[in-house]
């Protein structure tokens, strides 16, 4: 009895034994085949750059076919979507002067900020792309034309663009292009919480709150607004004249806005210390002034915003913006569409 119960022991351990290495050895061919698949998944930014230059060059090709685009491709255009073969794949003609590649592996990814043509014109653009397995799957475009809607409304006859559009500014003063020595970087969730200190110090309208340079200089469609001490003024001051003073965060005290909405980072160039940043300034309860939506690229060095470029846009009172998840609506809805109630009866 006893010999059989060892001889029955032995054969189940034997059966075991073999039932383990066959689970061991199956988990490492699943390994071994997935791994190449997921490896494959990883767009590096070598891998960043080679798409969204593809993208860009399909673009101006007019041919949606020489990029590979997933089914559902989504693109926006100032907020308006886009089927690919329309909008700028039609009118797009070559890349500008001022080409700047940025690029987000963490994220998927890669953005391009800078001038092309358009129908015998010259324009500024932030095109941001996703990618996921080696294709796109979505195209953002924040658009700056020169005879786009301003501040104070439409272009005026023999007036400069209304949106402050000033490519030869750009051209001469463009975003610096680097790589940043790694022991001055600082890490990607301190570069996002910089950007949002903006952000804050605009809404609360306290300039303490930002974590900027001293004289943080901003290009609003090109045009410096204002200059600060890291950007030239359009005009040389004249001689004797004081410098002004005047920065990225100066005024917020008297700022015409009631607050900034609909934020979103989507790209960190951890390498250039770039960050990409979206949101919409909505205005002053009663204010005629319209929306403006806008991409802003923050240039950060000591951990500290020193520059800010803009591609920005003025859209009408009806456009549902930013229509990016998770904000696809307007912040407020004009009273056109969604009247305002009507104020309680006094008893």
């Amino acid at each position: 009895m006893r010999l059989r119960t060892k001889l029955t022991w032995t054969k189940r351990n034997r059966h075991m034994s073999r039932f383990l290495q066959w689970i061991v050895v199956s988990a490492v061919v699943v390994a071994s085949r997935s791994a190449p698949a997921a490896a494959q998944s990883v767009c590096d930014r070598t891998c960043l750059r080679t798409m969204l230059d593809q993208y860009l060059t399909a673009v101006v090709k007019h041919d949606p076919s020489a990029v590979p685009l997933v089914i559902g491709f989504r693109q926006t255009e100032n907020a308006i979507n886009t089927r690919p073969g329309n909008g700028v794949w039609k009118t797009i003609s070559a890349l500008g002067k001022v080409q700047r590649r940025y690029l987000d592996p963490v994220t998927g990814q890669a953005a391009y900020y800078g001038t092309l043509e358009e129908n015998g014109n010259t324009i500024l653009a932030t095109v941001r792309v996703r990618v996921e397995n080696r294709q796109l799957t979505e195209a953002e475009w924040h658009i700056a034309r020169p005879d786009d809607p301003g501040l104070n409304g439409p272009r005026q006859p023999g007036r400069p663009p209304a949106n402050l559009l000033n490519t030869e500014y750009l051209a001469q003063n463009p975003p610096p292009d680097r790589v940043v020595p790694r022991n001055q970087r600082v890490d990607r969730d301190s570069l996002v919480r910089i950007v949002n200190s903006y952000f804050d110090a605009i809404t609360s309208h306290d300039t303490s709150v930002a974590l900027t340079h001293p004289g943080c200089a901003r290009a609003e469609n090109g045009t410096p607004a204002p200059a600060g001490r890291f950007l030239p003024p359009v005009t040389p001051p004249a001689a004797g004249a004081t410098p002004s003073t005047n920065d990225c965060v100066s005024g917020l005290a008297n700022f015409n806005l009631s607050m900034v909405v609909a934020r979103r980072i989507p790209l960190v160039d951890e390498e250039a210390q770039v960050v990409l940043g979206y949101a919409v300034f909505i205005r002053r309860p009663g204010s005629p002034t319209p929306r403006n939506v806008f991409s802003e690229w923050f240039f950060i060095d000591e951990a500290k915003i020193r520059t800010i470029y803009t591609a920005m846009f003025y859209p009408p009172a009806e456009l549902a913006v930013p229509n990016w998840p998770p904000y696809e609506g307007n912040w407020p809805l004009p009273t056109s569409i969604v009247p305002t109630p009507a104020p309680p009866r006094q008893p």
